[in-house]
């Protein structure tokens, strides 16, 4: 009878999915599609792993041309524009996402404060005839800095926790709102955008799907592009490497062109103040914007170099072998803390895998890949991650009714404040759940030097706990670490004030080895991300359309069997298991019926 029940149920959630969330039908957008160069892609990269991650890259060639020609327009003029005017004038600059772009807006922000921190620690002379900025720039991420680690279920599908987000951190007339969402669709993006104009503040909105196509199939996103007081910028590059996988080439050049806008913006403020001779002291180029475009081409070129494709195939193999023998790898890293936290948690949604367990989680099993700064304990490793203190969420039941939280919401708020975000030891606290009878590997993360103290740091830490102590490096070559294994990129990276060349460099990086890694351990089809977590109406829709691309059944019959498929997923969960995605459940379904 429990079996009938449980059948029932999934049944009338497909059936109200199917009748009430129309408007999360998303199958026209082109980033949902499919891509022809790697429609071949677990197939190719299972015979070759090489040949793979060339297939992957291979879809960043679509950038460029896009990059080159929005950063050419005169809607980029106005962004930065609008910067230095809302800077000079007193107001601020909020950056607005939900999940890839809501780690986007953070990771924003913790470089513009870095950049101010280290200006008044380094150059105190001329910090001090310049106006301090550092509290200028603020992120607003959908579930608040919780949802770094763990989205928030709910948050995404509804426009009054966007704007509820946003008024709570004091949006007002004469700050600016750079509302980013991957798809142009998000309905939390889009309701900060709203809340942005209502307050007075200008809007820019950002996106990755043509507008005509947006215009034309999702009624939220016809209206706030038609909103003549709000500025587009459309960053089309085509459908993703893996099908509806925005963390890779649509946030990727997110944070090339508002990155690049902001620094544009920064060097301009600070000529007003400081000598060109000055501003060479400080190592802060003033570059035109074709130079941008020319040394992001030079950056995937770089990337994409025989040298580099061997120590990506190897550092992918490497991680693959661990997981295939059940261990974990833990990354040690500093400066480049965040970059690394928002690729591995990223890996849980993206490809079903355990997500980050809290200090007091003895059950649940432990994520694959976790991250750590061994200089300092966990209160503080979020504060120099972030370069602030945290910013929990503290809704209770009452909040979320004032806000119109749906009813299972308001009967059981998620807890999301900073004592819930503390339970993530990302510090150097000791945790043998990362070691204890499995094998396992720390690898030390080096950006443009310094291998030497993080690689030294980690090994202090892991006093030889960890089975293999890696080392990975972007941009120089190390020498005389004595790492068990070293995996180098050797590539160009130019200074700026935001460190923007770095952070773009280890996003590629991580990114494609994270990405092979999980097509090689047959989580992908094809290039479609079948080891999915519907963990929204969004990603509902997008198993729904998996499960018809792979079954050929109709997407009615695919959405019966998603919703059964999660209730299953979900007992497993409840139990402490680690359990499949409801996707791919599904297909095993269909294909044994």
């Amino acid at each position: 009878m429990a079996g009938a029940n449980s059948h029932s149920s999934a049944a009338e959630k497909a059936r109200r999915f199917l009748e009430e969330e129309k408007a999360f039908r998303l199958g026209e957008l082109p980033t949902e599609s499919f891509h022809p160069k790697t429609e071949r892609l677990s197939q190719t990269a299972a015979e070759d792993l090489a040949a793979g991650i060339r297939l992957l890259q291979s879809v960043d060639d679509d950038m460029p041309p896009v990059a080159d020609a929005v950063l050419g327009s005169a809607v980029f003029g106005e962004l930065v524009d609008c910067f230095v005017r809302t800077l000079a004038g007193g107001g601020r600059m909020f950056f607005t996402g939900c999940g890839a772009t809501g780690r986007l807006s953070i990771l924003l922000e913790a470089a513009w404060r870095r950049f101010w921190q280290n200006f008044k620690a380094e150059h105190p002379e001329a910090a001090a005839g310049v106006p301090d900025l550092e509290d200028r720039a603020f992120s607003v991420m959908a579930g608040g800095d919780f949802a770094l680690i763990k989205s928030v279920e709910g948050f995404e599908d509804f426009t009054d926790f966007g704007r509820h987000q946003l008024r709570e951190a004091g949006i007002a007339a004469g700050d600016m709102v750079v509302a980013i969402t991957e798809g142009g669709e998000t309905s939390f993006v889009i309701g900060t955008a709203w809340e942005g104009l209502d307050r007075g503040a200008s809007v820019f909105f950002v996106y990755n799907n043509p507008t005509d196509v947006l215009r034309e199939h999702v009624e939220r996103s016809r209206r706030i592009i038609e909103e003549p007081r709000v500025r587009t910028i459309d960053l089309f590059t085509g459908p993703m490497a893996i099908s509806g996988s925005t963390r890779m080439q649509a946030t990727t050049i997110e944070l090339l062109i508002v990155g690049a806008a902001v620094e544009e913006a920064l060097v301009r403020l600070l000529g007003t103040y400081l000598s060109e001779a000055q501003l060479e002291a400080l190592r802060i180029p003033c570059r035109g914007r074709a130079e941008v475009g020319a040394l992001f081409g030079a950056l995937l070129e770089q990337l994409s170099a025989d040298g580099a494709v061997e120590h990506l195939a190897a550092l992918a193999a490497f991680e693959e072998d661990l997981y295939r023998r059940r261990g974990l790898v833990t990354y040690f890293a500093d400066a480049f803390m965040l970059d690394v936290l928002t690729d591995t948690t990223e890996r849980s949604p993206t490809f079903m895998l355990p997500p980050y367990r809290r200090n007091d989680d003895r059950v649940s099993p432990r994520s694959w890949a976790f991250a750590r700064n061994p200089f300092f304990g966990t209160q503080e490793a979020w504060r120099q991650m972030l370069r602030r203190t945290p910013r929990g969420l503290q809704w209770d039941a009452e909040a979320y009714r004032r806000i119109g939280a749906p009813a299972a919401i308001q009967a059981n708020p998620p807890r999301l404040d900073n004592a819930e975000i503390h339970k993530f030891q990302i510090g150097s606290e000791p945790d043998a759940s990362r070691t204890a009878g499995v094998d396992s590997a720390a690898v030390a993360l080096a950006v443009g030097g310094d291998a030497e103290r993080i690689f030294d740091a980690m090994l202090e830490y892991s006093a030889g706990e960890y089975g293999t102590a890696a080392l990975l490096t972007v941009g120089e070559r190390p020498a005389g670490v004595a790492a068990d294994r070293v995996f180098s990129f050797e590539c160009d990276l130019p200074d700026s004030p935001l460190a923007l060349w770095h952070h773009l460099a280890v996003k590629l990086v991580l990114n494609t080895i994270s990405t092979v890694t999980m097509v090689r351990m047959g989580r992908v089809v094809g290039n479609a991300m079948v080891w999915v977590s519907p963990s929204n109406k969004k990603l509902i829709d997008r198993g729904c359309r998996l499960i018809v691309h792979v079954c050929g059944c109709t997407y009615e019959a695919a959405c019966v069997a998603l919703h059964e498929a999660i209730e299953e997923v979900q007992k497993r969960i409840g139990a402490g298991e680690e359990a499949p995605s409801p996707v791919a459940l599904a297909i095993e379904r269909f294909s044994t019926a």
